[in-house]
């Protein structure tokens, strides 16, 4: 198979479908696009949303915003995280000690605290590989009721089981809503590409883009764009992560079963990225995307306002429509959306 995400049709053939045993404190499980579960105990504790992500090279930095990324998309807090990391046996002490001071650090960022994992040498490795799971709790402005005609059951504020007023998902985008774009496309793998071919990338551009453009790590996180969101009464977000841009909507509106329509001039694409992704021969709109987050509003603008006076960039990019057909428009051209391919970034592994 090919690196990267399997494709849509392994995923519903050979993942979901063998998924058969139901348990009602499952409220939101697996489904394309759905990065996270959501668990409502019957014992009244508070609920939990939970989700897992696999990163090669042990980038803690990547792995755990990833994390708590898809926990933010769904509406929750991250609260704590477990690791399990696998080293080759080459591997010295001091990289492990590399590898959790690493972790902490992007864990104490993030508000997270590591509460367990585990840590094992292999023979079948050979370098180091990181596998998180990460918990979190109900954002403060997550309003829970016991509305008995909701869709999914979970659990109330304030303990007790109830139904949620609404649940956060991709499969809620509505036909007429407007989607919104938060930050920018491509920051996760341009700040890859700058760092492994930093000669390359100064040998036609000035440093000071060059650096840059290995700094936008430090835009990763899309927990303030999701609490601006949440607290906007926004409940359809999707963090937008491997296979870039176009894989992220293709999963939205798959998800949802709608249509779309994408304006692609009107997608955030910050200079740096163009430079680096023209020099390196890939397409930024099929580029690992962590750090942007797409949102489904009913008053899109209103939302884009609401992000600037938080100091965070967003623009409407297109509408969901009530047809089945996902179409992109570069000024006067016009072409479908093909289901996501692998990420441009293992072109260059």
């Amino acid at each position: 198979m090919r690196l990267g995400k399997i494709s849509d049709s392994v995923l519903k053939r050979s993942v979901l479908k063998q998924i058969r045993t139901k348990r009602q404190e499952v409220v939101s499980g697996a489904g394309i696009g759905e990065d996270c579960a959501i668990f409502a105990p019957s014992d009244g504790s508070a609920c939990t949303v939970s989700q897992a992500a696999v990163l090669e090279e042990a980038d803690m930095v990547r792995v755990l915003v990833k994390c708590a990324n898809n926990l933010a998309a769904a509406g929750a807090r991250p609260a704590a995280a477990l690791l399990t990391l696998l080293l080759p046996a080459e591997a010295e002490e001091q990289l492990l000690k590399q590898l959790m001071a690493a972790a902490e650090n992007t864990c104490a960022m993030l508000g997270m605290q590591i509460a367990g994992g585990h840590t094992a040498v292999s023979p079948h490795v050979d370098c180091p590989m990181a596998c998180v799971t990460a918990y979190g709790v109900p954002m403060p402005d997550v309003e829970f009721s016991a509305s008995q005609d909701a869709a999914l059951g979970i659990l109330a504020k304030g303990g007790g089981m109830g139904r949620a007023s609404s649940m956060f998902t991709t499969r809620g985008a509505k036909p007429g809503q407007d989607i919104v774009l938060a930050k920018w496309i491509a920051l996760e793998g341009t700040a890859i590409l700058a760092r492994r071919g930093r000669e390359r990338l100064l040998e036609r551009y000035p440093a000071h883009l060059v650096e840059e453009a290995a700094g936008f790590d430090r835009y990763l996180s899309i927990i303030p764009e999701a609490a601006v969101a949440v607290k906007s009464g926004i409940r359809v977000m999707h963090d937008a992560s491997e296979g870039g841009i176009l894989t992220a909507l293709w999963e939205l509106a798959e998800s949802s079963g709608v249509g779309l329509t994408i304006d692609l001039r009107k997608i955030p694409i910050r200079q740096e990225t163009v430079e680096v992704c023209e020099l390196c021969g890939v397409n930024p709109y099929m580029l690992a995307s962590s750090g942007c987050l797409v949102l489904a509003a009913n008053h899109g603008e209103e939302l884009v306002g609401q992000l600037a006076r938080e100091h965070i960039p967003a623009a409407v990019i297109g509408q969901i429509t009530d047809s089945h057909d996902r179409l992109i428009y570069n000024a006067e051209e016009k072409r479908y959306l093909d289901k996501p391919a692998q990420d441009e970034i293992y072109k260059k592994i």
